[in-house]
């Protein structure tokens, strides 16, 4: 397996509160300084082609403009669960607990966590000498596309997990700068979770909610699954080409930056998988351009917006490291909150994603800090680095 190169980032101790402190607004003021022409904010859920400007693209053009055939595509599921080495086991499971996941299977030097939804376990955890980066690992229609995989320049062999809940096969490959790509099939799907129950909201015109009280009980965000991860990366354009041609994962969006002779040129993507009419996650995977290459973070969908403060308050309190959040992204439309785990990753909460299908147009925007979030804490600087 090749190395990853990674930056070695050591992240602060403690909690560090974004709250209390005055901050520059994420995005444009909607009106002027002058409290007379100030006008209220709105919100609305609007289609997907008219959030997108006058440069979109079906998914279909973009394929055939670049040459892909979709018949020769490893066929993805979903995105199943994430795979990390850290040194300290028990410290890394304490914290994830408070992050919301319980332990489904425990060896001595490997733990599998679950999540509340059918996956076997969303993340997995070997003991090593190093932090190191195992790769995100993806669920495939058939043993068929594990053979197809195989013959990807950088696969290894197919292997059984005799040891993992659910047990499957499962093949890595490794991407043009080193990252491992899991693909397993034949896992057996874990009975579901309890379902949390839907808080019923009263809006100014429609109240529903009568003679019912909301109330909540403190503690960790359950986790529900596994929804994106993402890198930064050094040879862009190769890993775009590298994750569109051999599997069936469509751009969603694009961010560009304008070059010198007055073009523009693309530099970070989020990409969904394509299963045709069926609705998917607005992305499941994302890429940005750096001069570094390395894992920026991972992140899980819990149940709603109360869930998701509960799991900040519970988090802060255990005195981990907020990174960002929480807050509201602009594109795919989560409300986010990201974290330090103890080992050092980056590792996200979100709740309230879009979603999307074949139907949905790429789109481009231009990249920003500004551009990533609606609300929330100002965003770090170095969070894309």
């Amino acid at each position: 397996m090749a190395e990853i190169e990674e930056t070695q980032w050591s992240p602060p101790q403690g909690n560090s509160s974004q709250f209390g402190t005055e901050r520059p607004n994420t995005i444009t003021t909607n009106g002027s300084s002058n409290a007379d022409d100030v006008t209220p904010n709105t919100g609305a859920s609007v289609l997907d082609k008219e959030t997108m400007g006058d440069r979109q693209e079906s998914p279909s053009q973009w394929q055939k403009k670049v040459g892909i055939d979709t018949s020769k595509q490893v066929k993805i599921v979903k995105v199943a669960h994430m795979r990390y080495q850290h040194p300290d086991l028990p410290t890394i499971t304490k914290f994830l607990k408070d992050f919301g996941m319980h332990v489904a299977k425990e060896t001595e030097d490997r733990i599998w966590f679950r999540g509340y939804g059918d996956d076997q376990y969303v993340y997995y955890a070997q003991k090593g000498a190093e932090k190191k980066f195992l790769g995100g690992c993806f669920a495939v229609e058939s043993y068929e596309d594990l053979e197809k995989a195989a013959k990807i320049p950088g696969a290894g062999q197919i292997e059984e997990m005799k040891d993992a809940p659910g047990g499957g096969y499962l093949i890595v490959v490794n991407d043009p700068e080193g990252f491992p790509v899991n693909l397993v099939y034949g896992q057996e799907p874990a009975p579901r979770g309890e379902l949390p129950q839907k808080i019923i909201q009263n809006t100014e015109v429609e109240k529903p909610r009568v003679r019912k009280f909301n109330r909540f009980t403190p503690g960790p965000a359950a986790v529900h699954k596994l929804g994106h991860y993402g890198y930064t990366v050094q040879k862009f354009d190769e890993q775009v080409e590298f994750y569109t041609r051999n599997f069936n994962l469509v751009p969603t969006d694009f961010m560009y930056v304008p070059t010198e002779d007055g073009k523009t040129k693309d530099v970070a993507t989020f990409m969904h998988i394509d299963r045709g009419d069926d609705p998917v996650d607005h992305h499941t995977l994302f890429m940005a351009t750096n001069q570094t290459t390395h894992v920026h973070h991972c992140s899980f969908e819990v149940h709603d917006f109360d869930t998701q403060h509960l799991g900040h308050q519970w988090l802060a309190k255990q005195n981990y490291t907020s990174v960002w959040g929480v807050g509201r992204h602009i594109l795919g439309s989560q409300i986010f909150d990201y974290w330090w785990d103890t080992t050092g990753n980056m590792i996200e909460h979100y709740a309230d994603g879009d979603l999307v299908n074949k139907d949905t147009p790429i789109g481009w925007s231009a990249a920003g800090d500004e551009g990533l979030a609606v609300w929330g804490p100002e965003v770090p600087k170095w969070f894309l680095n």
